[in-house]
């Protein structure tokens, strides 16, 4: 007696299209970009080990990215997006300190989720500042867009009666992100404090409180 065939004949998989494998690449680039950033610094960090490291051809991150300046500014350009997706949605329909607090407690938790690709952006962010001219610009840009948009919050606060009209909403923007660059610093340094550094969040949070309800009577 015939015994009943127990798989299925195969069937061909429809056929990936360019932008499909050109992400399935850079996703791959990217993770083994972060992985050799974090574990190696950018020094050792060379366009053939990415390559390689992703599993593809030793010159596919050379012809991709052209240059070590060019996969950094990749690189950072991937995890400032993402962050950016996350901000947007953690910040939506909120203004004031509402928006701020609620940045806060986004940024300690993506940096807790995706340790890797923090430690990575930060380590280009602050490294960009003797580097190659378009990675500066490229950091530079994406200042001014969280700087923008932290200042907004504060004045849309201002103009719905949440926050004192005499706070200046620029400069208090700028002391936020100072301070948030300066706990980043802080992790980077010893990334085994994580009591210290979800202390220092909240900190940040009282602070932003008091500056956003001075009244300057």
């Amino acid at each position: 007696m015939q015994q009943p065939c127990l798989t299925s004949p195969a069937k061909s998989l429809p056929r990936k299209s360019h932008a499909e494998r050109l992400e399935l690449s850079d996703s791959a680039m990217f993770d083994a970009a972060v992985k050799l950033i974090v574990e190696q610094g950018t020094a050792k960090t060379t366009l053939k080990a990415v390559g390689e490291s992703a599993g593809y051809s030793r010159g596919l991150a050379g012809s991709r990215f052209n240059s070590k300046a060019g996969l950094y500014c990749f690189v950072i350009r991937r995890v400032a997006d993402y962050w950016l997706d996350v901000m947007k949605k953690e910040t939506r329909n909120k203004s004031g300190y509402e928006a701020i607090h609620a940045t806060i407690d986004a940024h300690y938790q993506f940096s807790k989720k995706t340790p890797d690709s923090v430690r990575a952006l930060y380590i280009l962010w602050f490294e960009s500042i003797g580097l190659d001219s378009d990675m500066r610009d490229v950091v530079a840009a994406i200042h001014r867009r969280r700087l923008s948009d932290v200042t907004e919050w504060i004045t849309q606060g201002i103009g719905a009666g949440k926050i004192s009209p005499d706070v200046e909403a620029r400069a208090v923007a700028q002391y936020f992100l100072t301070s948030m660059f300066g706990i980043v610093y802080q992790w980077l340094i010893d990334p085994g404090q994580e009591r210290e550094i979800e202390n220092l969040h909240d900190n940040l949070k009282i602070s932003m409180r008091y500056l956003l309800s001075k009244s300057g009577a």
